[in-house]
């Protein structure tokens, strides 16, 4: 009889429930439902709708139970440096999403306290506003974070509401900029200096494998069976890095709504180097993830839904264009804009694109530059060539941007179009059971 296990994978803009099952001595991925996840505007600024998402979570359970009676056990991963403020078992709303704009003067506030260079010596972990101690700091200037007992990553609190076992995982804590990269423990000495309650740093990090427990009896109702929750690498790019095996000559690049690009290193990398190419450190299943993130996905994401222009017309007629113009990717105007194809064509007034059509190509030829040059750094740091580039996740099918990344790079790219996040959360499972 087959083992299932159940993987649900939570990214910035959708959300899957994925079985996994070994068959003729290789992992099968089923999809069993998808939604959506993205965060939403209101008079807090940008904001997630976690009850929303928690209903979507157990509708994917049923299904799930409802095809596969026998599920062994299920996981949970998501995008890193959000979380939920709890006060003792009651959430504190409004539950605020990573592009909300007031990350921006916590971060600055922050940076009069520690400056970031001595910051990040401390953690290694890259400067971004939307970083979690930016986050909280945040909480601390608007007095949320005075009513709180703990907080919980996204990931880790929808195990909490499904099992009542909350847990802080590894590889996402690692992301918070509150780690020592070196003992993976929260910086007292830092968490002091900003002045934030070191009861919400108490609990005992878990890590990938470790068993949570069963789902809670009224979630067993309403989902129509009964299973173990484990961890697994909850940061969903960690997940990724475990889908499959990269050897040493290979980049590593998990491209969705953001792109993650990096190499697996058997230590924190900290340097002035590291630090002015804005690489960051974060925890791995017994590595270190060194990488960098780049605007993914997301941009040519907004803009397909305000031009209402498909995945498949792109696709079909991107190739024909001459439009060779390109852009910062990381400009800071392109983080969370009303209009995305305004900010955009602000950012090419020089020489404006005829066409949606050529607004995609510009896109696209941006990235690869980004990869580019994000490479040149990586092989400076780490004194070593790289010779492939090896892509996952569901950029990994964007044949056009991985010509142009081949182009660019003049390196060799590997597309594996493959649920990457989906598989190495069921992998992680297979070996905890």
């Amino acid at each position: 009889m087959n083992k299932y296990y159940l993987a649900i994978d939570l990214g910035a803009s959708s959300g899957r429930h994925i079985i996994g099952y070994v068959k003729n001595n290789e992992i099968v991925l089923k999809e069993i439902y998808r939604f959506k996840t993205s965060m939403e505007e209101s008079i807090d600024g940008l904001v997630w709708d976690f009850n929303r998402i928690f209903c979507e979570v157990k509708n994917g359970i049923k299904k799930a139970f409802k095809r596969y009676p026998n599920i062994v056990s299920l996981a949970i991963d998501a995008w890193g440096v959000d979380y939920v403020l709890m006060n003792g078992d009651n959430p504190i709303p409004p539950f605020y999403a990573y592009r909300n704009e007031r990350n921006i003067i916590a971060s600055k506030k922050v940076d009069k306290i520690i400056p970031f260079n001595e910051l990040y010596k401390m953690t290694g972990v890259q400067f971004a506003s939307y970083n979690t101690i930016y986050q909280l700091f945040s909480d601390k200037m608007l007095g949320r974070i005075q009513y709180a007992t703990d907080y919980l990553m996204v990931p880790n609190y929808l195990v909490y509401l499904l099992t009542g076992v909350k847990t802080h995982e590894y590889t996402n804590e690692s992301t918070t900029g509150l780690l020592n990269p070196l003992t993976g423990k929260y910086l007292f000495s830092l968490i002091y200096r900003l002045e934030l309650p070191d009861s919400l740093f108490n609990s005992k990090i878990s890590f990938a494998g470790d068993y949570v427990g069963e789902l809670l009896p009224e979630i067993q109702k309403e989902v129509n069976g009964n299973c173990k929750v484990v961890l697994c690498a909850s940061h969903d790019t960690a997940s990724a890095f475990e889908s499959i095996d990269i050897d040493d000559e290979s980049i590593f690049i998990s491209s969705g709504t953001w792109s993650l690009l990096g190499v697996k290193s058997s230590k924190p990398i900290i340097s002035e180097k590291t630090m002015e190419a804005n690489y960051t450190n974060e925890g791995g299943v017994g590595y270190i993830r060194f990488l960098k993130n780049i605007p993914g996905m997301w941009i040519a994401n907004r803009l397909k839904a305000e031009t209402k222009i498909t995945q498949e017309f792109i696709d079909k007629n991107i190739d024909i264009t001459s439009y060779k113009v390109s852009f910062d990717i990381n400009d800071n105007s392109l983080t969370a804009p009303k209009s995305m194809k305004k900010a955009l064509l602000s950012l090419l007034e020089k020489c404006p694109p005829r066409s949606d059509l050529e607004l995609f190509a510009s896109i696209y030829r941006s990235m690869a530059i980004s990869y580019k040059n994000a490479i040149e750094s990586l092989e400076n740091i780490t004194h070593k060539k790289y010779k492939k580039i090896v892509i996952v996740g569901g950029g990994a099918k964007n044949e056009h941007l991985n010509q142009m990344v081949e182009e660019y790079t003049k390196k060799e790219v590997v597309p594996r179009p493959i649920e990457a996040t989906a598989l190495g959360n069921i992998k992680i499972q297979m070996k905890a059971n």
